[in-house]
């Protein structure tokens, strides 16, 4: 529930909103206003039931811990990697490590379900693509989770830096 109200999740559905508005992914949505409404509503319902499915439902039926976990330590290359690999792989409840069917199924399912709000593009190709950019926003996300400390710091240090050389005469 965090995750669907978090307002990265509105900030990601309203970009993708705003994309499928201006490729006219759907021409039944219309144009103008309400067709941007209407891409944010299946937008943002994308994302909310990929978020459930991937880390309430699937989890909890096979006994899965999807949740991404910062490395936090280790050279940039094997962080990446733990990022990239969690989308694959994941833990158990009981402490093993297991295909990380909780993200492939949650999101497949998230997929199926958006067929039924989305008039257009109800092809095999079309729930591909979608999927792939479902799984494909997760890792962005598992990425950004591990670098995020040092990325937040490095903007700090900048900033600090630029009011300092402001505030001397």
């Amino acid at each position: 529930s965090e995750d669907s109200f978090d307002r990265g999740t509105f900030m990601l559905a309203a970009a993708f909103a705003g994309e499928s508005d201006l490729t006219r992914a759907n021409p039944s949505f219309g144009h103008g206003v309400e067709a941007y409404a209407h891409y944010f509503v299946t937008s943002y319902a994308d994302w909310a039931v990929g978020d459930y499915m991937t880390e309430a439902v699937i989890p909890s039926l096979l006994h899965q811990d999807p949740r991404y976990f910062r490395k936090g330590h280790g050279s940039a290359i094997s962080r990446l990697g733990a990022a990239v690999g969690q989308i694959f792989w994941t833990h158990t409840d009981s402490g093993g490590h297991m295909f990380n069917f909780s993200e492939i199924l949650g999101n497949s399912a998230a997929v199926a379900i958006s067929q039924a709000y989305y008039p257009e593009n109800r092809t095999a190709g079309g729930a591909a693509g979608k999927l792939a950019i479902q799984v494909g926003v997760d890792m962005a996300s598992n990425v950004v989770k591990e670098f995020y400390p040092e990325i937040r710091g490095a903007f700090r240090k900048k900033h600090a830096t630029a009011a300092q050389s402001a505030s001397i005469p």
